[in-house]
């Protein structure tokens, strides 16, 4: 059985019994058991026990992107019923006959024959009122959490053949800055931030070397 193993951030890859070539279709299982049809790539790395590690993609396209487009769909589902419920409680606190009554101001009369009714009356209103602010409050958290998957939409990283070019266009202009900040031709900010570019330079020619590993 195929079945996934992390890799490296962001990219998980098939850990498979069986040797494979580039662009056979094959099914990995998840540890839930769950069957994905997946596209072979390249061969990253074998095991002492005679497993192959290979690169691979989703036979439906499915990747980081895809899925944030499904968690954006998803959560501002949630954030609209959250909406409805919190409408739903604000709403059915109390009949305009109760609030023409609570806007009098009439106070609880302890040991009247009413006192219970209009106990009762007040702990409806509190409770319907705590639950509106309480659903208000998650359907603000579920836009939140949206918000941020709505910028993953296009995001690209080591998982996505894309990542080539990606990281090659990237490593080019920040092989151009640093260049920039050492003959001068640019200003440094501050007194590091030379190592920084070099630094940045450094970590994206280790990510070009490494999406070239995985989908070259």
């Amino acid at each position: 059985m195929n079945t996934y193993k992390k890799y490296c951030p962001n990219v998980f890859v098939a850990k498979c019994p069986e040797e494979h070539s580039k662009g056979d279709t094959i099914i990995v299982t998840t540890k839930y058991g769950k069957e994905n049809e997946s596209i072979v790539h390249n061969l990253v790395g074998t095991e002492n026990d005679g497993n192959y590690h290979y690169s691979i993609t989703r036979s439906d396209g499915f990747n980081i992107q895809e899925r944030a487009k499904k968690k954006v769909e998803q959560l501002n589902g949630y954030a609209e019923n959250a909406d409805k419920r919190s409408n739903e409680a604000y709403e059915t606190r109390a009949t305009k006959t109760e609030l023409d009554f609570m806007r009098l101001g009439e106070p609880i009369k302890v040991g009247h024959h009413s006192e219970k009714r209009h106990r009762k009356l007040f702990e409806k209103y509190d409770n319907k009122m705590r639950k509106s602010h309480e659903e208000k409050e998650k359907a603000d958290t579920y836009r939140s959490r949206a918000e941020y998957w709505k910028e993953m939409e296009n995001v690209i990283n080591l998982s996505m053949p894309e990542s080539i070019r990606f990281y090659k266009e990237q490593l080019e202009e920040a092989t151009e800055h640093h260049k920039g900040l050492r003959d001068g031709t640019l200003k440094r900010e501050h007194s590091f931030s030379l190592t920084y570019a070099k630094k940045r330079v450094n970590e994206l020619r280790k990510k070009v070397d490494l999406a070239i590993k995985l989908w070259g």
